[in-house]
């Protein structure tokens, strides 16, 4: 299976379960959207907003209240079920939604004053290409957020991560360093900044339950995380039941 259709897959098993996902749902970031489009209303219009890879919409939602429109993107149908469905629940007729692939936007040059991203991009197979892709459709002047899991910088905790997350998703493609995510930035066009940086919880059985992760794959994160060196242990404060934290980073970017 290609990996588009295995993201799709993956995710439209699991879309009401990112809905309610604590982890998904919740998060002063979410709050840190909102300001941003809130920042970018002028005085005549609010912004056209695009929330990239939206998964179960809680970007688009915490945006839509100060936006004049938002375009939900994702890859799975069945996701984008759940935005229309969650978003005529809460009255936010301003969230339209749109199938798609991130790294061929069917949008025209320069449509949107916001493109956002949150917790998608780890799964994208070409991130360079779809950074060319909010470049274009991006306006002058308008501002591309992405929130997503952050690598370690250190290879040894690098491997760790990444072994972990493809055992228990394989549809996971790299969680990539700021070192990494600043350069891709770059490399697109963009004046990139790293904004901020919080931890996130990993709760290990609901962690891999939203995942529907098979028994014995969950079997092998745990081998891996309690035969991990002590350094990686400590680093992703590895808990006795499997439990573990991982960063999260915000980053900030306007077109050069």
């Amino acid at each position: 299976m290609q990996q588009p259709a295995l993201v799709a897959q993956q995710f439209g098993n699991t879309a009401s379960a990112y809905l309610t996902s604590a982890v998904h749902a919740q998060g002063a970031d979410l709050t840190a959207l909102r300001d941003i489009a809130a920042g970018l209303t002028g005085s005549a219009k609010r912004p056209v907003v695009l929330d990239l890879g939206c998964g179960a919409g809680h970007a688009s939602f915490a945006v839509a209240p100060v936006a004049e429109s938002v375009t939900a993107f994702d890859l799975s149908p069945e996701m984008l079920a759940v935005v229309a469905g969650a978003a005529r629940e809460r009255g936010l007729a301003q969230i339209v939604t749109q199938q798609g692939n991130v790294a061929s936007l069917p949008f025209a040059d320069a449509s949107f004053c916001m493109v956002m991203t949150r917790f998608s991009a780890h799964h994208w197979l070409d991130v360079p290409a779809a950074l060319r892709e909010v470049n274009r459709v991006l306006k002058p002047g308008g501002v591309l957020v992405v929130i997503d899991i952050t690598a370690p910088e250190s290879p040894l905790h690098d491997t760790t991560l990444q072994a972990v997350e493809l055992l228990r998703d394989g549809s996971h493609v790299r969680d990539y360093r700021t070192s990494e995510w600043l350069r891709m930035l770059d490399d697109a066009g963009f004046a990139g900044e790293r904004v901020s940086d919080w931890k996130l919880h990993m709760q290990f059985d609901e962690w891999t339950a939203r995942m529907r992760t098979p028994a014995e794959r969950a079997t092998a994160i745990r081998s891996l995380l309690r035969s991990a060196p002590v350094e990686t242990r400590d680093c992703f404060a590895v808990q006795d039941d499997g439990s573990f934290t991982i960063d999260s980073t915000l980053f900030r970017a306007s077109l050069r």
